[in-house]
């Protein structure tokens, strides 16, 4: 199964909490204004790689890494791949983030099995459209205010959004 890789980067601290290694994938619908990825919006950006490439390259980063984040582009609009990804990485026992445009409640609510099942192998989900007007006082791991920081497993069980704290 390919996916359409914009970036990788091997470790980073800025992309969500602890050492991880972070995969930037390409396309995005949300046309965000002042987004920072602006040509990582195209679909065809970037290169077509097998999943299994992918998670290789994530492999050689342990036992630095301690996880992984999804960013983009938009990563829900490739799902189907991610989740492969994803479940890969949760068995080799990494935590899971993910950036989004979309909602928590969109997501869920999706008919797009692929988004819900990607949703279902995350640990912490940062959702909703940046706002380049709210990044004052933005959450750390955020960049503007509306976005949340939900942990995705305790909210799924509690069937409601919880905030990462």
């Amino acid at each position: 199964m390919k996916l359409q890789v914009a970036g990788f980067l091997d470790n980073s601290l800025v992309n969500g909490k602890g050492f991880r290694s972070v995969v930037f994938v390409s396309g995005c619908r949300h046309n965000c204004e002042g987004c920072q990825n602006k040509s990582m919006k195209d679909f065809k950006y970037g290169d077509s790689v097998d999943v299994k490439e992918v998670f290789e390259r994530i492999k050689k980063n342990r036992p630095i890494i301690k996880g992984v984040t999804f960013s983009g582009g938009e990563p829900f609009e490739q799902s189907k791949a991610l989740s492969k990804l994803a479940k890969d990485i949760k068995d080799d026992g990494l935590n899971l983030w993910s950036y989004t445009g979309y909602t928590f409640e969109e997501i869920l609510n999706s008919k797009d099995e692929n988004k819900v099942e990607l949703l279902k192998c995350l640990d912490v989900l940062v959702d909703g459209k940046f706002d380049k007007n709210l990044m004052k006082n933005a959450p750390k791991y955020a960049g503007s205010s509306n976005q949340r920081i939900i942990d995705v497993q305790t909210s799924l069980k509690s069937k409601k959004v919880i905030i990462l704290k």
